[in-house]
């Protein structure tokens, strides 16, 4: 993966300044550093024929019916700092929440100052690309004012590699890396799963 030129035009200080997108195949200035998963994992459980039977899913909730009962599910995001500037990468993921806390979040879901409703517990429900293992590491859901997602701070455990970027923040020599796995991309450049 050390030759990024098919994807990504580097400055003369290795940073990149422009990427093509793997959507349209245009070349867009900056740097891609928002991805997002359309569902949670679990919905992979559900065989294609039962999802209207099993499967509600919404920009930012999905209520899963699954053999072992009702799970629920909200997306937020999750932020990476990137050490030495201003943004992020930023992951929309899915967590899993009880059926009290979704409900309450439905409840506040159009109520001005709902931000300063207390953190939710939840479980990730994303593979985030570019990490190991991240499925069902311990999350809080700090609920925004009115229009934004929750932001989401995974916290166990302690010495995961994403929760401890999430804390700590990356290099700038990371952030090719990371970018180009939250584009689907294989180490070769092809798409994953090519």
């Amino acid at each position: 993966m050390d030759d990024f030129s098919d994807w990504f035009r580097l400055d003369a200080d290795g940073r990149i300044e422009a990427y093509k997108c793997g959507s349209c195949d245009d070349w867009h200035e900056g740097v891609p550093l928002c991805f997002h998963a359309e569902a949670p994992a679990q919905v992979g459980l559900v065989p294609d024929d039962e999802w209207p039977q099993r499967v509600t899913l919404g920009s930012d909730q999905c209520i899963l019916e699954l053999d072992d009962g009702t799970h629920y599910f909200m997306r937020g995001l999750l932020r990476i700092p990137i050490r030495g500037r201003e943004d992020f990468v930023e992951h929309g993921v899915w967590v899993s929440l009880s059926e009290a806390s979704y409900e309450r979040a439905g409840e506040l879901w159009e109520t001005v100052g709902r931000e300063s409703e207390p953190p939710y517990f939840g479980w990730l429900c994303t593979e985030v690309p570019g990490y190991t293992d991240t499925m069902l590491l311990k999350t809080r859901v700090f609920t925004q004012p009115v229009g934004a997602r929750p932001l989401l701070e995974v916290f166990e455990p302690e010495q995961h590699p994403l929760v401890v970027d999430a804390r700590t923040g990356i290099d700038e020599a990371r952030l090719p890396r990371l970018v180009f796995a939250g584009l689907g991309l294989a180490e070769d450049g092809a798409a994953d799963g090519a």
